[in-house]
Order: structure tokens, then sequence, then C-alpha cells
């Protein structure tokens, strides 16, 4: 195996001509710089010797000043209205139970049975604040901005408020 390090050096490339450049390079700057020197000397020399011609007369001028007087007109009235926003309109509707007329004297059984129907029609309440589309609202949902804070129950009648968690204002299980 050979040594990477080991390689044979290359060649050094041959020295310059004295002088850094070839001979017919060096002629070519001359030329062009002496092209150059004499066409600037051509430019400048064409003129009338660097005389100006000079008007012996002044003329006159005619000086026109105009003056107005301003008088300032009534100012422009800016009348802004603010439109109110509305606020939600809260209803709650309450149901009680009530008991049937002669069933006082009925057994434990059937009063069990009537009590579990009026908490059954307790819980199918009718919620107050609805969405724009007309439906209630559930938990989880967002809340509109006019309703942060609000309470009211959902379609089966449990009991949601609005409240701000989790970056967002949602309705929530009391």
């Amino acid at each position: 195996m050979t040594n990477p390090y080991t390689a044979p050096i290359p060649p050094t490339p041959p020295p310059p001509p004295p002088g850094g450049r070839p001979l017919h390079k060096r002629v070519l700057v001359w030329l062009g710089g002496a092209a150059l020197l004499i066409a600037g000397v051509a430019i400048g020399s064409t003129g009338e010797d660097g005389k100006q011609p000079v008007d012996a007369k002044a003329k006159p001028t005619t000086t026109i000043t105009a003056t107005t007087a301003a008088t300032p007109g009534p100012a422009p009235t800016v009348t802004e209205t603010i439109k109110a926003k509305p606020r939600p309109t809260v209803t709650v509707t309450k149901t009680t139970p009530t008991k049937a007329a002669g069933s006082g004297s009925g057994n434990s059984d059937s009063d069990s049975d009537s009590s579990s129907d009026s908490s059954n029609q307790d819980n199918s309440g009718t919620c107050s604040i609805v969405s724009s589309a007309g439906n209630c609202y559930s938990a989880g949902q967002f809340c509109r901005n006019s309703d942060h804070g609000a309470t009211t129950s959902t379609e089966s009648g449990r009991k949601i408020k609005c409240s701000y968690g989790s970056n967002a204002w949602r309705w929530t299980y009391l």
C-alpha cells in the first residue's frame, strides 16, 4: 500500500519573464496610454482659447408679483356614528314539579315513578341562548363575544356557562 502523503512533488512552473509582462503587452499599454493623452489634449483645446463671449448690455427683466389674501373657510364637520352592539337577552325558565291531585295516599312505588318523571321534565328545558342558526349550544362549542360569562342550558336541560380556558372562550358544564 502506498502512502498518499509521500506522493511525488509536481514540477515547479517556469519563472515569469523579466519585468512581469512580455514585451509586446508592455508596448500595447504604452500606446494605449499615449492615445488617451492625445485625445484628452485634443478635446480640451477645442474652443475659443478659454474665452467666453460677454454681453456688453444688460437686458432689463420683468418682475411680476402676485399677492392674494386668503380667508379661511369653515372647517368640515366630522360626525361619527357609533352603533351600539345588542346585548344578549337571557331568559330563565324554571319549572317546578307538581303533584297530581289524589296521589297523597298512593303507594311508594308510584311516588318514586312520578318523581322520576318530573326530573325528566326538568332536564328537558329550553335553552335561553341560541346560536345564529337557532340551535341550542352544547358543552365544548366556542362562545360568541356577546356571550362571554353568560349561562344557559343545553338541549337536554343541563346548565352550561361560557368561560375562558385553554386560550379560547367555550361552553363548559357547571
